[in-house]
């Protein structure tokens, strides 16, 4: 798979411009484990190469993205640190935002935090789905549900690989920019 030479902030301006018009989009971050297990993976690599965009998530993909193509980039773009700056600018712009993936217990706890340091943050919703492969009926009321919330970002936690797969699955199908974030 290819990863984007890219910044926060590029990040954040691409995701919230596709997230105003309900584009149904890709944003993955990649560190060592992702990229070598998507590497190792023909179906993994040709659905993460299908997607809007792949950053450096981890600092020896950095360097290595900064050593053999001499790209410069001055950070990572780290899961949790994109979910803050994209939840700021989602609440100082109205865009709502879905939250997909962990324990009902995280959820709660990460909402209950992002509301507080975030007032203005819109919450179109938030589910823990079940620790297995979705059914494809299954699939299709998720992405239903999240059409319906009015969502613009969903935040996809659910692990490397399994939150890559699921988005790949889901593009075309959930009308938001996808973030797997971990």
């Amino acid at each position: 798979s290819a990863t984007a030479a890219t910044s926060y902030e590029e990040v954040c301006d691409v995701v919230l411009a596709a997230a105003h018009h309900h584009q149904s989009a890709v944003v993955t971050l990649h560190a060592v484990h992702a990229l070598v297990t998507a590497a190792g993976d023909p179906h993994l690599c040709q659905a993460v190469n299908g997607f809007d965009l792949v950053a450096a998530d981890g600092q020896p993909v950095r360097w290595a993205l900064n050593w053999l193509y001499r790209t410069r980039l001055r950070d990572r773009v780290y899961g949790p640190e994109l979910t803050l700056r994209l939840c700021q600018s989602a609440a100082s712009q109205g865009v709502p935002v879905y939250f997909y993936g962990s324990t009902a217990e995280v959820l709660a706890r990460l909402v209950a935090n992002l509301s507080e340091h975030y007032p203005r943050l819109v919450l179109a919703g938030c589910e823990s789905p079940p620790f297995r492969t979705l059914t494809l009926a299954e699939e299709d009321e998720t992405a239903e549900r999240i059409n319906r919330s009015g969502a613009g970002i969903v935040f996809i936690g659910l692990g490397a690989p399994k939150q890559d797969e699921f988005a790949h699955r889901m593009k075309g199908r959930i009308h938001a920019v996808q973030v797997c974030v971990g």
